[in-house]
Order: C-alpha cells, then sequence, then structure tokens
C-alpha cells in the first residue's frame, strides 16, 4: 500500500512538473509602465513645464494580455486604468492590437498613428538577439536575460523563459527561444512585465480578432512617418521609435 501512495505521489508531482515547464497554450497579464515626464527631457524647465509636471503623474501603468497557442499569439490593452492621467501621446489605445501567426511567420498589428489608423502586415521581425546568463524570476518564472537594437540604435532588455515553449512577446517582439515576460526600452523610459500566467486555451476567435485601416510595412509606416515629421526636430524620434514597436 506504502509504495502504491508513494507511486501515486510521483506520478502526480512529474504530472505537475511537466505542466509548469512545458506550457504551449495560455494567458499573460502584462504591467506595463511609462515615465511621461520623459517627454521633456532636454527642454528647458520652464513654468509651463513645471505646470504640467505637477498636474499629470511621473508614472503611468497600464494592463495589457497576451493570449497564445504554439500556432497564434494576441496582445492587446486588457483594460484602461481610471487611475492614469495621460500627457499628450501616451494614452493607450484599445484598437490597438497585435497579431502574430507563428506557424507562417507574420505579423499583423492595427496601431493608431496621429489620425491614420494602420494595420501593419509583415514578416515576424528578424531581430538580432544576444542571450546573456543574467537571469530573473518574473510571474513564477526563471528567464534569461536578452538584448537587441531596433531602429539601428533602439537598445532593447528582454527576459525570456524556456518553461512557455511558444515564440512570441509583449507588442512585436519575438524571435527568442520561448516566451518573453520582461521587456524594457530604456531610451523610451517604458518597461513590460508579466504579473500572472493562466494556463487558459483561449478559443479559434480570440485569436483571430477583426482588424481595419491602411495596410502597410514596417518600412511604408516608417517612410509615412519621417515624412510628416521632417520639420519636427528631436521628438519626432520619440514618435518613430513608439510607432515601430
Amino acid at each position: 500500500m506504502k509504495k502504491l501512495i508513494t507511486l501515486l505521489f510521483v506520478l502526480v508531482a512529474l504530472n505537475s512538473f511537466s505542466q509548469a515547464r512545458f506550457i504551449s497554450a495560455g494567458r499573460i497579464e502584462f504591467e506595463r509602465k511609462y515615465n511621461q515626464h520623459s517627454q521633456f527631457e532636454g527642454q528647458e524647465e520652464g513654468i509651463w513645464i513645471a505646470e504640467m509636471k505637477k498636474n499629470y503623474p511621473k508614472m503611468v501603468t497600464d494592463f495589457y494580455e497576451l493570449k497564445f497557442n504554439q500556432e497564434k499569439s494576441v496582445y492587446k490593452l486588457m483594460k484602461e486604468n481610471p487611475d492614469n492621467k495621460y500627457l499628450w501621446s501616451s494614452k493607450p489605445n484599445e484598437s490597438d492590437i497585435a497579431v502574430k501567426d507563428l506557424v507562417k511567420g507574420t505579423l499583423s498589428i492595427q496601431r493608431d498613428v496621429f489620425e491614420q489608423t494602420y494595420i501593419i502586415q509583415d514578416s515576424l521581425r528578424q531581430l538580432e538577439w544576444r542571450i546573456t546568463d543574467e537571469t530573473r524570476t518574473i510571474a513564477g518564472f526563471e528567464c534569461k536575460k536578452a538584448v537587441t537594437r531596433i531602429c539601428d540604435s533602439v537598445y532593447v532588455v528582454a527576459f525570456y523563459t524556456d518553461q512557455i515553449l511558444v515564440n512570441s512577446g509583449p507588442e512585436s517582439f519575438s524571435g527568442l527561444p520561448g516566451m518573453i515576460l520582461g521587456l524594457a526600452v530604456p531610451r523610451l523610459h517604458t518597461t513590460w512585465f508579466a504579473t500572472k500566467v493562466e494556463l487558459i486555451e483561449p478559443t479559434p476567435a480570440q485569436l483571430s480578432p477583426a482588424q481595419k485601416g491602411k495596410k502597410a510595412t514596417w518600412q511604408q509606416v516608417s517612410a509615412d512617418l519621417n515624412r510628416a515629421m521632417k520639420d519636427w526636430g528631436r521628438g519626432a524620434d520619440r514618435i518613430l521609435w513608439s510607432a515601430l514597436l
């Protein structure tokens, strides 16, 4: 009897370990934090800027979700934070949705930029990640640190776990041997970190949301923005980088 109980205990433990280690479908909640006072960097601290900093909080926090299986992932705003008070261009849009087809290797992002709604349809980004030995625990998962660059010079830090066997993550990011649970873009003063992972199988409908807008590639969106902001000076870079996340 003792041997039977021991065997059952071992089988249950192995099954739990297997489920915890080899996740292939589920739902992840992300907390995005943004330092919106960073928009004043490089500007002289006059009365107007001091008043804006007084009336608008330095940090705003928003909540996103990523539903996924081994074929697709969908990333979108989960809910608007009623406690936030946003400066211009800081407020997230509920219609911004990123769909990755992990089988076909394609990406479809609905994104509002100024007065134009785009559907960015392109291949999944081929980023040159450098994986390091640094680790960090995020939402109960041990993650490895990796770094890359976008837009030639914008440094990106990611933390991924190979316990979730799906090559995806927040925004348009992917390309690592597992799920990205943490992300930081220092030049945009923005971080994304997972707070919860649920083993909930998404439905086909949830992984195929409706999208509408002007169809474009990354290159076309970048060209449109560069033309629109050619006389904007330094502030244009931040807008471009944010649009191309």
